[in-house]
């Protein structure tokens, strides 16, 4: 697909541009409506064919969740192998669509890795993530960012508490998650390990206070999200905290989404799920 076509999505689902503007420009690009219609149906989600581990999976265990957030009662999906076993557990942040189908999947497949998998809907005062995407952009956009990270912190604290936890925490976040697990690394002394994917960073002045182990991911042609690179990494180095930062060349954002075939590309996202794991099982066995 036209790399213009990719970018002209990106800043739909990530700027203020209204469906309507978006519609007409990508009618320009695509030469006409149909072709414009063909090409948004690449671009925009299909969970149904997309899921990777099955919502009733036979080896997991999975329910809706509750606990106390920041002045509101906090909402999540909940993951893990069946069995009494202490585990390691994981947050996972979704994109700034709220709690799709795509990340409960995702959750479940960090279950199905041997972990405690807790997918966080950031929509929980709202009434919870809304089945229209524009909707959920919408009202992601209007959180409190100090408030949605307290959020955040007390799904991590939750997981803690739970008997079947071992005590070490992790968490992973795309796109709108990616910078928040960012965030989360800087705010949570107990964090035992962050994975962003192509989430934008941190101030380079609160990197010191990371104290988790930090793995990166970013697609090469996602330069909206890469400009801010240079000044993380090199704060990272000046501070001496241990990551790992990776460029995945001729890869765009989402990358990792397997809902989206016009961005998602496989190679890349089991090489970066690969190493995912590999941190998980260092930080968090």
């Amino acid at each position: 697909m036209d790399q213009r076509i990719i970018s002209l999505f990106d800043e739909y689902t990530h700027q203020p541009l209204s469906r309507k503007e978006f519609i007409a420009r990508l009618v320009k690009l695509t030469g006409g409506l149909a072709l414009a219609m063909t090409a948004l149906s690449v671009l925009e989600p299909g969970y149904a064919r997309a899921a990777t581990v099955v919502e009733h999976d036979d080896d997991l265990v999975t329910e809706e969740v509750t606990w106390p957030g920041a002045g509101l009662t906090m909402k999540g999906y909940l993951a893990h192998p069946k069995g009494r076993k202490k585990r390691g557990a994981v947050v996972v942040i979704h994109e700034n669509r709220g709690l799709t189908p795509h990340i409960k999947d995702v959750t479940r497949r960090v279950a199905q890795a041997g972990y405690l998998a807790l997918g966080v809907d950031a929509l929980a005062g709202a009434g919870g993530t809304p089945a229209n995407e524009d909707t959920g952009r919408e009202l992601i956009g209007k959180l409190d960012p100090v408030q949605n990270r307290s959020n955040y912190l007390t799904a991590l604290t939750y997981l803690r508490q739970r008997k079947d936890c071992n005590g070490r925490t992790g968490c992973v976040g795309f796109c709108w998650g990616g910078a928040l697990a960012n965030q989360l690394a800087i705010h949570d002394p107990q964090l035992d390990a962050a994975v962003a994917y192509y989430g934008t960073q941190p101030k380079a002045e609160d990197v010191s206070q990371i104290k988790s182990a930090l793995l990166l991911h970013y697609g090469g042609l996602d330069t909206r999200v890469n400009a801010g690179i240079p000044a993380y990494e090199a704060a990272l180095k000046a501070t001496g905290k241990p990551y790992e930062l990776y460029v995945y060349e001729g890869a765009n954002h989402a990358f990792n989404n397997d809902t989206s075939p016009a961005r998602y590309n496989a190679e890349i996202a089991k090489l970066a799920w690969k190493r995912t794991l590999r941190l998980f099982k260092d930080e968090l066995k």
